[in-house]
């Protein structure tokens, strides 16, 4: 009997760990503190061309910033007090030094449109935003890993080659669908048509359920679709096979050893749809005028409000960095062999 077969026979999939190995939680504290060491290295690189990238906003427009915020028929002295704001006139080593200094005390600037600083701004529009987001990985999970289990399960072996082909263009047909296509195709249907649902705005407590809907279709199929050539994978790797020789229970075969060994992949891909539905939010909160912080990154950009601009970008950046970690940490603790190679952010 292979090594592979008795791991299976005691119970264990090969996607967890030999329990019982004296050197196993040695080499599991080595790995996360290598993992929390690359980690930590990648998200001060992350952090540091976010924060560059920011600054370089408001440095990086055509002409004299001043002049375009104030308009062109401004006077020559309100001109000169928005670069006095900006501080246009220093050096721009001194100007990015000012700049982070704000930002590790803090301060994010103070808003040209509302004159109140940009982390209140930012802080009041947050939550929205988290409350589109984090609902919709929700949805893309439970709709993902049981439809592409289940394709994945029923097409094995070139079986009803009828439904893989189907799956195949009806999930690439929905994953190529743009966020704010699928966001004004659910209003027609279901606010304006049918009648069920408010078209936007965030009055009532199902105003968020169209957004969410618009951004979780799209992922939902593109994950649906690595889940179904995962199961495929998995269902066709040794230690299955001799699990299915042993007549275990469908629950126990699927959920037990397929499913384990399908969210390294899933968890990966997952981190990756964080950082997009992230993106896809700005444009879904303006289609819906929900008041997040794709809204107010819209309206910085149209009253040339750059401060907010600034402060809305870097705090969309930092939550697709945590949120990739925490995929990580969750990826780690699933799978341990994960924790030797993990990409940094």
């Amino acid at each position: 009997m292979s090594a592979l077969t008795t791991v299976v026979a005691a119970g264990v999939s090969p996607a967890g760990g030999a329990p019982g190995h004296p050197a196993t939680g040695g080499r599991r504290l080595s790995g996360w503190l290598g993992f929390a060491v690359r980690r930590l290295g990648g998200l001060v690189l992350a952090g540091a061309v976010l924060v560059v990238t920011t600054f370089l906003i408001v440095p990086l427009i055509p002409g004299d910033p001043a002049r375009v915020i104030s308009g062109t028929n401004s006077s020559p002295a309100a001109v000169a007090t928005i670069r006095a704001q900006l501080g246009l006139d220093d050096p721009i080593g001194a100007r990015f030094l000012d700049y982070v200094s704000g930002l590790l005390s803090g301060d994010l600037g103070t808003s040209f449109r509302f004159g109140t600083p940009v982390s209140e701004v930012v802080s009041s529009r947050l939550p929205y935003t988290v409350q589109l987001a984090l609902p919709a990985i929700v949805v893309v999970l439970l709709i993902a890993i049981p439809l592409g289990m289940t394709v994945g399960v029923l097409t094995r072996s070139g079986r009803r080659r009828w439904l893989d082909v189907g799956f195949g263009t009806l999930a690439g047909m929905f994953a190529s669908l743009p966020a704010y296509v699928a966001a004004t195709g659910l209003i027609v249907v279901f606010a304006i048509g049918l009648n069920l649902l408010p078209p936007g705005g965030a009055e009532t407590a199902n105003s968020s359920l169209l957004p969410i809907a618009a951004l979780a279709i799209g992922p939902a199929f593109a994950v649906a679709r690595v889940v179904r050539q995962e199961t495929a994978t998995v269902l066709n790797q040794d230690f299955m096979r001799t699990a299915r020789g042993r007549r275990l229970p469908t629950h126990r075969l699927y959920l037990r050893h397929a499913l384990p060994n399908l969210l390294t992949s899933v968890l990966t891909l997952t981190g990756l749809v964080l950082t997009s539905l992230l993106g896809g939010t700005i444009i879904v909160e303006n289609v819906f005028n929900y008041p997040g912080l794709g809204t107010a990154v819209v309206e910085a950009i149209i009253y040339r409000d750059y401060p907010v601009i600034q402060g809305v970008i870097l705090s969309v950046g930092a939550l697709a960095l945590v949120l990739n970690l925490l995929v990580d940490v969750v990826l780690g603790l699933i799978d341990p062999r994960t924790l030797e190679g993990a990409p940094d952010a």
